[in-house]
């Protein structure tokens, strides 16, 4: 993995609340992670997350089901997707772009753009989580080239510095998420094309989306979700089991290495 980080990058992302590294992977990483995520994506047959039907592909609806398939944490059932992406290096980079001293695992998931598929509406990634940090992020690692023609990723660049929590719906109304925060309406979106092996990192308040698969092929992502230390739990289930959510009270630090593995600390 190219997980050098320089000034400016980290200058841009500040600034910008995304990053793009098209040489993130070698061509042998590259097939490393195509084989875990063809394997893992094998093996759920369709269940979105471990232990329950919440995340599910026959759970999303006519729109949402041509839109993406979502599977999530499956670092917990495949050691390989773990190795990949509770990587140190990965850690240290995503901490050295963002200026956090250390930071854990939210969760991981595929998510892959099928042949024909509809376009993501733009929205928010942290407001879905079970803890609230303007400094959370996550990388999204394109398994094919991403394109416009395939539905690579649009960000409304400076939107995560808007300090709103607040979010919408991933819908066919491609716009919602302007009715919650109508003063990005005008801001024209950046395409963030990527080549297969390439990623791009973004802040979980950093208004996104994809565009449609134009294409008879699939539109395939690996994509980690990051959350600081010292994150505290704020009464969203999101991706946590029933028992997870019954045993915390808002409030309480999100600190479980067995749930939240931790990929690296400063010092």
């Amino acid at each position: 993995m190219n997980t050098r980080i320089e000034p400016k990058d980290r200058a841009f992302y500040l600034e910008n609340g995304y990053f793009a590294r098209p040489d993130f992977l070698s061509p042998e990483e590259l097939e490393a992670w195509r084989a875990a995520v063809g394997n893992s994506v094998s093996a759920r047959q369709g269940n979105g997350l471990p232990g329950t039907d919440r995340y599910d592909t026959k759970n999303k609806g006519e729109y949402g089901r041509d839109t993406f398939l979502q599977l999530i944490n499956l670092w917990k059932d495949n050691p390989a997707i773990g190795r990949l992406i509770l990587s140190e290096a990965l850690g240290r980079m995503l901490c050295e772009l963002s200026g956090l001293e250390g930071i854990r695992l939210w969760h991981d998931q595929a998510l892959i753009k099928p042949p024909w598929g509809n376009p993501t509406a733009y929205h928010r990634d942290n407001p879905y989580w079970s803890f609230h940090d303007a400094r959370a992020l996550s990388i999204w690692v394109a398994l094919d080239a991403a394109t416009r023609d395939n539905g690579c990723l649009y960000y409304i660049p400076g939107s995560h510095r808007s300090g709103d929590f607040r979010n919408s719906g991933i819908g066919p109304r491609l716009g919602d998420i302007y009715g919650v925060l109508p003063e990005f309406a005008g801001v024209e979106p950046v395409a963030a094309p990527l080549p297969a092996g390439g990623c791009v990192i973004h802040n979980g308040l950093t208004i996104h989306g994809a565009g449609a698969n134009m294409t008879p092929r699939p539109r395939r992502a690996m994509t980690g979700q990051f959350m600081p230390l010292r994150a505290v739990y704020n009464g969203i289930q999101n991706v946590l089991s029933d028992e997870e959510a019954a045993s915390l009270k808002v409030g309480d630090p999100l600190e479980d290495r067995q749930r939240n593995p931790l990929l690296f600390q400063a010092g």
